[in-house]
């Protein structure tokens, strides 16, 4: 069952605040793709496209979209002051090199170790993984958005992941409707828990063992 508007833009809107000035960051398609428009104008902060763009803004105005500008999932973009474009090779080859600051995507899902696995959709066709794969291996930070269950309501952060890898070891940070979890060497570890959402209703709908830390509620 897919998020609600609300709930997309509340995830977005946690993510939002991971991000610092001064970084180089990649948004992923779906709920990744709306963190931008809840970053502060004062935070200084270039967003990169596979497509090839670097230094997109927030979401434009509706009516006001530009038909050339849009991401690497085709949703209209704004061009922020420096932006620059170039072609695909050029975006891939930012990656490939380490220069990203971070990468913000969408997981199946992710194991107790920070394996991931999101790039092929059970019963469906699928052209490949994308960028993902080297995004997950070269970015600073990896930081995971998605609902928390899947359709049938069984858990998306798992022991381990039974559908194919995307890369292992590779997520810092999980955000979902429910919880912000941290992977950490000894474990997952439970960071925050959304209103009205419990400690132990996150706790249920996780496969993976979660270390409570002095959660916060927000």
């Amino acid at each position: 069952m897919g998020l609600g508007r609300e709930i997309r833009e509340q995830i977005a809107r946690r993510a939002a605040k991971e991000i610092k000035a001064g970084m180089v960051v990649n948004l992923g398609i779906g709920i990744p793709t709306l963190v931008a428009d809840f970053v502060p104008s004062s935070v200084a902060v270039m967003f990169h496209a596979e497509n090839g763009v670097l230094g997109t803004g927030p979401s434009p105005v509706k009516g006001q979209e530009n038909p050339n500008l849009c991401n690497a999932g085709g949703f209209p973009i704004t061009a922020g002051v420096g932006a620059s474009y170039f072609d695909s090779a050029t975006a891939f080859a930012i990656i490939r090199r380490g220069k990203l600051d971070m990468t913000i995507m969408g997981a199946l899902q992710v194991s107790k170790s920070g394996d991931l696995a999101n790039w092929i959709v059970p019963g469906k066709r699928v052209p490949g993984m994308g960028g993902a794969l080297e995004l997950a291996e070269k970015a600073k930070r990896v930081i995971i958005l998605m609902n928390h269950t899947d359709k049938y309501g069984e858990p998306k952060i798992v022991n381990e992941c039974s559908l194919p890898l995307t890369a292992r070891g590779c997520v810092d940070l999980i955000i979902t409707e429910m919880a912000v979890i941290e992977v950490t060497s000894l474990g997952l570890v439970l960071k925050e828990v959304f209103k009205p959402f419990t400690v132990e209703q996150v706790m249920a709908l996780t496969e993976a063992q979660l270390t409570v830390e002095s959660t916060e509620r927000s």
